[in-house]
């Protein structure tokens, strides 16, 4: 039996993810903090043909969330396949010069310390069982650079250099690092960027057809599924409508 476990799985790419591997077979570990929404999630997984599935709270800026979760995950399913290190997002669009410090930190925190905790915690139990896929949700913004984007850019490419290392030093076992990097994906991730404010999020993908979530789940879905000598190391996977970071066309 296939087994994955999912972070930031209450919503949006996280959802998606849960929702494809549901209908695949899989047993199922999310995380994620707003344990209403995620007992809501597993709750219509349900229906999807999850074999079992396991929710449970999870803060990956919190080592002691992040040892809690991991200890869950493997004494549910000791032989865990895969993690998505899907928890992540971003806070406004503000220069380096006028940018909240208390936003970065979070950003940072987050977006690359969440990765990493999640990560050494997991990678142990991987090598034990000589077996595992990490799965990083990147972004086009670990690539190229935007203005007013300078430290979740700087996230992402960190993301993008924790992935390549992770090759390096996981060369000669069986497991396996990918990294998913999408462009303009409508979730609630422009909410969480202008703190709720859905009139500036909706902006955000106006005259023009962004990825959806479920885009990026499949994409997962076949990164995983390939046989066990392949690795496919990262996607960048972007609307037909954008060219790059920041050219979009809009009709």
């Amino acid at each position: 039996m296939s087994s994955i476990a999912i972070t930031g799985a209450s919503s949006g790419i996280g959802k998606a993810i849960a929702e494809v591997y549901a209908r695949k077979g899989f047993d199922l570990i999310l995380g994620a903090r707003r344990t209403e929404k995620l007992d809501a999630v597993a709750q219509e997984l349900k229906s999807l043909g999850a074999k079992s599935i396991h929710s449970l709270k999870l803060d990956v800026r919190s080592d002691e969330s992040v040892l809690k979760w991991t200890e869950a995950a493997f004494k549910a399913f000791p032989k865990l396949d895969i993690l998505v290190n899907n928890a992540g997002l971003v806070l406004g669009r503000d220069t380096v010069e006028t940018g909240s410090i208390d936003d970065w930190m979070t950003i940072l925190d987050t977006n690359v310390m969440g990765v990493l905790r999640l990560c050494r915690q997991f990678l142990p139990k991987f090598r034990e069982n000589d077996h595992g896929h990490v799965v990083m949700i990147g972004s086009i913004a670990g690539h190229q650079v935007y203005e007013g984007g300078s430290v979740y850019c700087a996230s992402k490419f960190g993301v993008k250099a924790i992935a390549e290392t992770l090759r390096l030093e996981l060369n000669g076992t069986q497991i396996r690092v990918s990294s998913i990097d999408p462009g303009m994906v409508e979730t609630e991730f422009s909410e969480v960027r202008f703190k709720g404010d859905k009139e500036k999020a909706k902006a955000v993908y106006q005259g023009m057809t962004p990825l959806s979530a479920h885009d990026i789940a499949e994409t997962i879905e076949f990164c995983t599924s390939r046989p066990a000598h392949v690795n496919i190391d990262d996607i960048r996977i972007m609307p037909t409508a954008q060219a790059s970071a920041t050219k979009v066309h809009r009709t």
